[in-house]
This record gives structure tokens, sequence and C-alpha cells, in this order.
């Protein structure tokens, strides 16, 4: 039995050199057993990584289960209400947001956006179910979901195209109509016609933004000074 002269670690009969700090084995009285197994791997390696599509099915895995548990419990339960629906629509709006883009990689933007939407819309569609609203969804609900969602869509078709200061221009234009089709919607339901005042406040807002991003992306001096002060 031999002794590491640096650190004093225990060295095995087949150690070169010790194991912790790397220090040359020399022992004329006990030469090197060249022939034994060394007591561990002299060859280092990883453990191989899950490729993404392995950790979305994991994950689309976990998803249906507590889904599927909600509703047993929901079900069995019995307390009076579809509880679990709310679970589950949450669930699959994950899974259409974050887990399908993984299966599907090369997925166009605009298909995207309106699997989006419709997630969202079948999530509203569920929590309806529960709370007796077909009214409420299919006359606020789903108007407001289908107009944010051609929203999106007209800017994940148009924006790819352009600068950054044209995209951020498009997208506080996107939301300046954002609210201006929320409110005209919540109006027609509540009284039936459309009155308009917060939202015109933010169109207001947002189009002096806008205009000056307008002049700015016009004028090739300021456009570069932008560029250069926010590192466009």
């Amino acid at each position: 039995m031999s002794y590491c002269v640096h650190c004093g670690v225990e060295l095995d009969a087949t150690a070169a050199s010790c194991p912790l700090c790397a220090t040359p084995v020399h022992d004329p009285k006990s030469p090197r057993d060249t022939t034994s197994p060394p007591p561990y791997p002299t060859r280092s390696s990883t453990v191989e990584l899950p490729g993404k599509g392995e950790l979305a099915l994991l994950l689309t895995v976990i998803l249906c289960a507590v889904a599927a548990a909600c509703g047993l419990l929901n079900v069995f339960l019995k307390p009076g209400r579809l509880w679990s629906l709310y679970v589950i629509g949450a669930l699959l709006t994950v899974w259409f947001w974050l887990i399908l883009p993984i299966f599907l990689p090369k997925l166009h933007r605009a298909a995207k956006v309106l699997l989006d939407g419709a997630a969202v819309a079948l999530y509203l569609f569920l929590i309806s179910v529960d709370l007796n609203g077909r009214d409420w969804y299919l006359g606020l609900a789903l108007p407001i979901v289908l107009a944010e969602t051609a929203v999106v869509l007209a800017m994940a078709v148009y924006l790819p195209r352009h600068s950054i200061l044209t995209t951020i221009t498009v997208l506080i234009g996107g939301c300046a109509l954002s609210c201006l089709f929320v409110e005209l919607f919540v109006d027609l339901w509540l009284t039936g016609r459309w009155q308009p005042l917060w939202s015109l406040v933010v169109t207001a807002a947002c189009g002096a933004v806008m205009a000056v991003l307008i002049v700015v992306r016009r004028v090739p001096g300021l456009r570069a000074w932008t560029r250069r002060q926010f590192h466009l």
C-alpha cells in the first residue's frame, strides 16, 4: 500500500499518477501493476442529453396525466361544478403555446398564431360550459379573441420583412388597434352601441409615438443616430 507524496491520498497498485492531484507515482520498491484493471474508469464521458422531441413528449405525457387526474377527481368527487375544465383548458393552452412548436419546429408563424388563438377560444369555451355562459362567450369573448388573433396574425405576416424601428412602430399600432377592438365589443355587449373612451386615449398616445418613429425611420441621419444610441 502506498500513498501520494504530495496530498497523502491512498494509491492503487495500478495508478501511474495520483487521482486527486495528478502527482506522478515513483515507488522503486513497489513497481506499478500494469496487468490488473484500474479501480476507476480511465476515460471520462458525458451523459447524452435528451432531444427536444423527447422532452416535448415527456411534457405532453405530464400535462395529459394532470388533466386526466383532475377530470377523474371532478367526476368522482362530484362537487357540483366542472372545475376540472379550468385546469384542462389551461393545460391545453400551454401545450399549444409551448410544446406544439417543439414537435413542429418548421410550423409557419401564421399557423402558430391561428393555433394559439384557437387554444384561447377553446379555453374560454370550457369556462363558459361550467358557467353556463354561452351568451357572453358568443357575444363578447369569441369576437374579442377573433379580432385579437387577426391583429396578431397581420403583424406576424408583415413584421419579419422589416427593420427593428418598423417592427416597433407596427407593434405599437397593433396595441392601439387591439384596445379599440376590446372597447368596441365590450360596449356592444353592454350597451348595444360603441362609445369609445379609454381606447381613444391609448390610440392617441400610440399615434404620437408612431409619428415620431415614422419621422425617425424616414430621416437617414435620425435613423442612424437612433440605432447608434439604442443599439438597434
